[in-house]
């Protein structure tokens, strides 16, 4: 990867997620583990990627596919050993790749020996270690707050005769962050892995930890009050002012990073699920240099596909955060994959997975790829007997989970199950994944596995997409345009993002231009002509001594 300055590696790093689970089985029993990971480690290599990002391998009773912990320090026998997660981690490094680990911080299982404890008594030494708050007057519930899964946010335990919190599953009681000793010991479990010489953590669900101490209801939307809301989710009809993002947060984070910080080379990205809020959060979770390295949110995890909104995105991004940094994604294991989501009725998924690799490549920050989307994987269709998401079993069939984005990877065409395992899968394998098997596309040069290789390559290649500035161009129509500058480099990216061709005027300031991809033609030096999903990305020159002074200039 290009640097500048002795860059750290996570800045402008390519990370690529791994879901345990659907990567590779090699045991037979229709699960993925971590021999799984480690044998098809080579692939991962072979994308020209920095990181991988390995999702949950603790011990769980997979309520929740794993982000229900109920022991931090060992790994879930479907998985393996720590021997194999050892083995793991060396082959990774011994191929140029980063270890990034999944941290589920907070909220833990219910069989976890701490909740067993705490649940036990009001006395006990771990009564305070979760969130307990006793009934109203009438039984009912503290507060109104709502799990993400759906339901109120509270359960009732007939031994201390409490309610207590879960912003998920009632079997995901929620840590007492309030509680120093609480943090002392979740610290402890990261540092045991950091000592197993991990490189990093993704820190799930990072705005949750702390909770209003007093436990104030939230405010419903004005959408809500109006009867204007239309949300499929009854957790969206709220305004979470108190059940997360709460101030004390910033003050553990400051405690994470500086343990991170007694360890040569390490970094720490934040998932924020923070509706209307999530910039204003990342930028909190990420200036100063004590807290988290990088963060991503979920702006570009959703339906909307328009240059406006990327535009808007990366426009608030750059407006508000001084000296933090940002992990983009279109995808990972908790939405529908985005060629789904993005390609329009009768598009082509295959025009789309170029163009939004082309995109991710270029914009400024660090990129996280999701298993499989390097193939241009769809979302699957599943029938409702072979759901495995407690959220999809539950909301069937107006949400219909996450099972359709989580569905094993394929590595050979005609081989059972497509080389994923010998048994069967604990999710199918649909026949429309087996067609776009790794190894057909490593045969075909014209493939999107092949695009994305040249795609990261290409970003590999130049400073100016991995840590250059960014500067927004105007544009009309559905077209982003914007310029990537490095030392010595300047670079011109356009994206169309419409059905139809387009035409974008180049600025008068901009000279010769060198294509280093996309479709676009240079019609005489003075416009670009794009193709549908068209693209253009290439080296230039100003006219002028003086960078131009419209638009914010961050060169």
């Amino acid at each position: 990867m290009a640097e500048s300055d002795n860059a750290p590696w996570w800045r402008g790093c390519v990370i690529y997620q791994i879901y345990p689970r659907s990567f590779q089985d090699t045991t037979g029993d229709g699960s993925g583990d971590l021999r799984g990971v480690t044998s098809r480690l080579a692939h991962v290599a072979s994308l020209g990627v920095d990181a991988i990002w390995l999702s949950p391998f603790f011990k769980s009773p997979m309520a929740d596919m794993g982000y229900d912990v109920s022991d931090y320090r060992a790994v879930d026998p479907m998985f393996g050993t720590l021997d194999d997660f050892d083995a793991m981690v060396a082959e990774a490094h011994r191929l140029g790749l980063k270890v990034i680990i999944d941290q589920v911080l907070s909220h833990s299982s219910e069989s976890h020996d701490w909740f067993f404890e705490s649940r036990a008594s009001r006395t006990n030494p771990k009564a305070d270690w979760y969130v307990w708050a006793d009934a109203r007057p009438d039984g009912n519930a503290p507060n109104n707050w709502l799990s993400v899964f759906g339901g109120p946010a509270w359960e009732w335990d007939s031994t201390r005769r409490q309610y207590y919190l879960h912003n998920f599953l009632a079997s995901q009681p929620d840590l007492n962050f309030h509680n120093l000793e609480v943090q002392d010991a979740l610290l402890d479990t990261v540092r045991f892995w950091l000592d197993r010489g991990v490189d990093g953590f993704r820190l799930d669900t990072v705005n949750y930890y702390v909770h209003d101490r007093w436990l104030r209801s939230n405010p419903p939307l004005a959408s809500s009050v109006a009867g204007t809301n239309t949300e499929a989710s009854t957790y969206l009809y709220q305004e979470h002012l108190f059940d997360k993002t709460q101030p004390e947060n910033l003050a553990f984070l400051t405690r994470f990073r500086a343990m991170l910080d007694e360890y040569d080379d390490r970094a720490v990205v934040g998932e924020i699920g923070d509706e209307g809020r999530s910039l204003q959060t990342l930028a909190a979770y990420t200036t100063g240099g004590d807290k988290l390295h990088m963060c991503y949110t979920f702006d570009l995890l959703g339906p909307e596909f328009s240059a406006a909104h990327v535009r808007a995105c990366v426009e608030a991004f750059e407006t508000s955060v001084s000296d933090g940094w940002v992990c983009w994604a279109f995808s990972n294991h908790d939405v529908v994959r985005h060629v789904s989501r993005w390609t329009r009725p009768g598009g082509d998924p295959d025009a789309v997975a170029r163009f939004s690799i082309l995109l991710l490549c270029c914009l400024r920050g660090s990129i996280c790829l999701y298993e499989g989307e390097e193939l241009g994987l769809e979302e699957a269709v599943l029938n409702y007997e072979d759901l495995r998401d407690p959220v999809g079993i539950r909301f069937w069939p107006g949400l219909k989970g996450r099972d359709g984005c989580r569905t094993p990877m394929v590595w050979q065409a005609g081989a059972e199950n497509a080389g994923f395992s010998t048994g069967r899968p604990w999710l199918p394998v649909p026949a429309s994944h087996e067609v776009r098997a790794v190894d057909v596309q490593n045969a075909d040069n014209s493939s999107v596995l092949a695009f994305y290789r040249a795609a990261l390559a290409m970003r590999r290649d130049h400073e100016a997409l991995v840590t250059g500035s960014i500067r927004l161009l105007d544009a009309e129509g559905d077209v982003l345009a914007f310029i990537r500058v490095g030392v010595g480099e300047k670079l011109l990216c356009v994206f169309n993002f419409s059905a139809s061709a387009a035409v974008w005027r180049l600025p008068g300031e901009i000279g010769a231009l060198t294509r280093l991809d996309g479709e676009a033609e240079v019609v005489g030096q003075t416009e670009l002509s794009l193709s549908a999903l068209g693209c253009f990305v290439g080296r230039f020159d100003w006219l002028s001594v003086d960078t131009p002074t419209e638009g914010p200039d961050y060169s």
